[in-house]
């Protein structure tokens, strides 16, 4: 008997095209995957921050911004901070960068199509809020320091007092309280333990003994460690010419090729300049490394470039404090602009130990990696020698976002940071602090035969913090009657604001670094070969002064 199980279905006639069916399927997945629309739809613009929400305390907190144009064209990621102005972040098809200036308030991150900002891609929206108290960032070593200064303060006072009260030095209590007759001097006991406080500062921070032990790695370390190398350096008998600045004549002046391009000339070139110092710093220096100002054959100094946000103050009172006296204490303290810094400032002349709590914490926490650090100065100091400049170039997708100096310190460094617009408030105090330091500097040396160059430096890939460069001429400060100098003209290097020559938004590449160590030596032995400067042999050369374009 033939039939059908419950379980069974009927035979069903084949497709007629099974074959053609799936090829057609196939087509169109492949037409779907490959198709420019669909491409597109997986490479969308995209720019994101990690994080978008930033804890802010005292210092500014950090934030990676990354992005992506999608079509492998070049992107401009601009900032608006507050409701200012845009200004350039990075540029390339994509990449990522730190932003490490993040106070409190919004930061709208933007990318653009083009510099013009006629087509915007994508944005991301960064805050920055208060940090809560307790994720407070101070860590359990710096309050330790503080709390041990404290107690040391606490305990000088105590002796003071109790030696210094009247009567023979009691060795154990009355059985009954006992009012003495006779005054015990309280502010005078005060102030003795407060001088004490002071002496035993003194001895520890003014004198040798703690400068021997800091981080040489540190800013604070490395203004110490190169101003006593160069003050014990023997003189070499040639025509010395010492170079001071910031990171960017750090990273832009090679020693090392000045030496051979005006080595037939006589001339000895001296790299002093340290990332994130500025005019003041340099007067210290000079006075430190110079004593009688009359060491060198020219001493070149950089106008109109550099600049440091305000939060940055503490960090140059502390690369200051190892430089300072006791009398510099009103100078120094009014080179600041605000209040608050200036009591800083004038703190650290007076008990040097405030300016140096960061490094007091970092040696209580890390003792033995102090020592090793100390003891690898001479690897520090050859590899310093042999530096010849970074090799990546700002222009390319990899290397668009900011970047450390190669030679900043590792502590609390000179962070690479996007092109920062100046308010105005900022640029009339940074070109007032030049103006000043540098007018010090020329008073200093207006009495010998040391020659000042004032030189330009290059801004930026895009020529940056164009609200500095605008008053460069107005605000130098007039050269003393009977002075050498020398002034750069402004717009000598020009030609190196380009991003070819750079590997971040501030400091050249070995390329630009070659090329503007050979521009800047050029133009000061094409001085020294003018009608002017072969007279030059001593304290009765005539002023010089070079023209602007």
């Amino acid at each position: 008997m033939t039939g059908l199980s419950v379980f069974q279905r009927p035979a069903c006639p084949a497709p007629a095209f099974p074959a053609a069916a799936r090829m057609l399927l196939a087509a169109a997945i492949v037409f779907l995957i490959w198709s420019p629309r669909a491409s597109n739809a997986v490479s969308i613009p995209s720019i994101s921050a990690v994080p978008q929400r930033v804890a802010v305390g005292d210092r500014p907190g950090t934030t990676r911004i990354s992005w992506d144009t999608g079509d492998g064209s070049t992107g401009f990621v601009f900032v608006t901070a507050n409701g200012k102005e845009p200004v350039l972040f990075a540029s390339g098809p994509k990449g990522s960068g730190v932003a490490p200036w993040i106070g409190r308030g919004r930061y709208v991150f933007e990318l653009w199509r083009e510099p013009a900002r006629r087509e915007l891609l994508a944005a991301v929206e960064v805050s920055g809020i208060a940090r809560p108290a307790a994720a407070s960032d101070v860590t359990f070593s710096q309050r330790a320091a503080r709390w041990f200064l404290i107690v040391a303060l606490a305990v000088v006072l105590y002796v003071a007092l109790y030696l210094s009260s009247p009567g023979p030095v009691r060795t154990k209590f009355p059985a009954e309280p006992v009012t003495s007759p006779r005054p015990l001097h309280v502010a005078r006991n005060f102030l003795l333990g407060a001088l004490g406080f002071v002496v035993l500062d003194g001895v520890i921070f003014h004198t040798g003994l703690y400068r021997a032990i800091l981080a040489p790695d540190s800013y604070a370390g490395r203004v110490s460690l190169f101003t006593r190398i160069e003050r014990e350096r023997p003189p070499s008998g040639l025509k010395e010419v010492l170079i001071l600045g910031d990171s960017r004549m750090a990273e832009g002046f090679s020693a090392r090729v000045a030496d051979q391009l005006g080595g037939a000339a006589g001339f000895k070139f001296v790299n002093l300049a340290d990332p994130a110092s500025t005019a003041n710093i340099w007067h210290y220096m000079l006075r430190e490394v110079d004593p009688a100002a009359r060491r060198y054959w020219a001493i070149v100094i950089p106008y109109g470039g550099g600049y440091e946000p305000d939060w940055a103050e503490s960090l140059r009172i502390s690369m200051a404090a190892p430089l300072l006296r006791y009398r510099d204490c009103f100078e120094f303290a009014g080179g600041f602009r605000r209040w608050p810094d200036r009591f800083k400032a004038f703190t650290a002349c007076i008990l040097r130990g405030t300016a140096y709590q960061n490094d007091v914490a970092d040696l209580l926490q890390h003792p033995f990696e102090r020592i090793r650090r100390v003891r690898e100065v001479p690897k520090l100091l050859e590899a310093h020698a042999n530096y010849q400049g970074r090799d990546e170039n700002a222009g390319t997708s990899d290397d668009a976002r900011p970047r450390q100096s190669g030679l900043a310190p590792t502590q609390g460094g000179d962070k690479g940071r996007g092109l920062l617009r100046m308010t105005q408030p900022e640029v009339e105090y940074f070109l007032k602090l030049q103006k000043d330091w540098i007018g010090r500097i020329l008073e200093r040396y207006s009495g010998s035969s040391t020659a000042i160059v004032l030189t330009p430096v290059p801004r930026s890939p895009s020529g940056g913090m164009l609200g500095v460069a605008a008053s460069y001429q107005s605000e130098l400060p007039n050269v003393t009657p009977g002075k050498t100098a020398f002034l750069v003209p402004p717009r000598t290097f020009d030609f190196l604001e380009k991003p070819e020559y750079y590997f971040d938004n501030y400091h050249l590449n070995a390329k630009g670094r070659q090329l503007f160590t050979e521009r800047l030596v050029a133009e000061l032995l094409g001085w020294m070969r003018s009608a002017d400067a072969r007279d030059y042999s001593g304290a009765d050369s005539k002023p010089l002064m070079g023209k602007s374009p």
